[in-house]
Order: structure tokens, then C-alpha cells, then sequence
């Protein structure tokens, strides 16, 4: 039996917020078009703000973009021993507090919440905090949980 590789002292580990992301209108059409989406406040301020929306609104799986992004500080992180070429993505959730739209600036807070590891397979649950800085205070936007299978060697 192989086991994996991962840290498992990682559990519990937070990494500092990472900088802001700028929500563009473009990278919210880009992305909606790449999924495929008719939804018009994915594409028009004018519609989006009919809709009672400040701006464009994205997708609802947009939030990954902006996760994975954050994830890196801990699938980088070389005393993590995350062989990035061994994962595979087993899970992705979203809860949102509201929508994502153009013109946001996110901040992201990444935690390793949970490693379980089993026959050489470590399973990794990881949470991805994003928040709205906004006059010195944050308001949260979504949490992204996500949970990695990373294979160890000879599996």
C-alpha cells in the first residue's frame, strides 16, 4: 500500500488574503460565453441594472476563477508536498451571500479545513473565504469549498 505525500500538519493552516481581484465586465461575458449562458445580465449593464443589479452580474460558477487563483498559495506551497500533476478535483461548492458583479474587488482567504488520507489517496477540502472590501470593513460575497483527491505515488 502507497501513501500519499501531502503534509497533513496543513490542517487547520490559513493563508494571508491575497489581493484584490478587479471583476471586469469582460472576464464576466468571456466567462459566461465559455459556459454557454442566454442569461442577458451576464452581458448587459443595462439589463443587469433592469434587474436591480449595480452592474453586470456573473455566473454563478465564477467564483472558481477567483478560488483557484487563491488555492495556488497552498498547492504551491512546497512544505504542503501537493504534487500538482497527482490531483484531480473531486468537489466544488458555492454559497453566496450575494452575486458577484462587474466592478467588485475581491479578496480571498484561503483555509486547509480538512486532509483525510486512505490507501494512498489524500483527500483535501479547502475553503476559499471572498470578500468586498468596503469602507474598512469586508462584506462577504461567497465561500468556495473544494476538495482535491491528490494520488500518491505508484497509484
Amino acid at each position: 500500500m502507497t501513501q500519499s505525500s501531502v503534509n497533513l500538519d496543513f490542517i487547520g493552516r490559513e493563508y494571508p488574503q491575497t489581493s484584490p481581484y478587479q471583476v471586469g465586465r469582460e472576464k464576466i461575458a468571456e466567462f459566461a460565453r465559455a459556459l454557454g449562458s442566454s442569461n442577458p445580465a451576464n452581458f448587459s449593464t443595462e439589463v443587469a441594472r433592469g434587474l436591480g443589479y449595480p452592474d453586470v452580474v456573473a455566473p454563478t460558477t465564477f467564483a472558481v476563477i477567483i478560488a483557484q487563483a487563491a488555492e495556488a498559495q497552498y498547492i504551491e506551497d512546497p512544505e504542503a508536498r501537493v504534487d500538482f500533476s497527482r490531483v484531480v478535483h473531486a468537489d466544488e461548492r458555492f454559497t453566496y451571500t450575494r452575486p458577484i458583479f462587474a466592478g467588485d474587488e475581491l479578496v480571498t482567504t484561503v483555509h486547509v479545513d480538512k486532509i483525510i488520507e486512505r490507501a494512498g489517496l489524500a483527500m483535501v477540502t479547502t475553503r476559499c473565504e471572498i470578500e468586498a472590501p468596503r469602507d474598512g470593513a469586508t462584506e462577504h460575497v461567497v465561500t468556495v469549498t473544494s476538495t482535491l483527491a491528490i494520488r500518491g505515488e505508484g497509484n
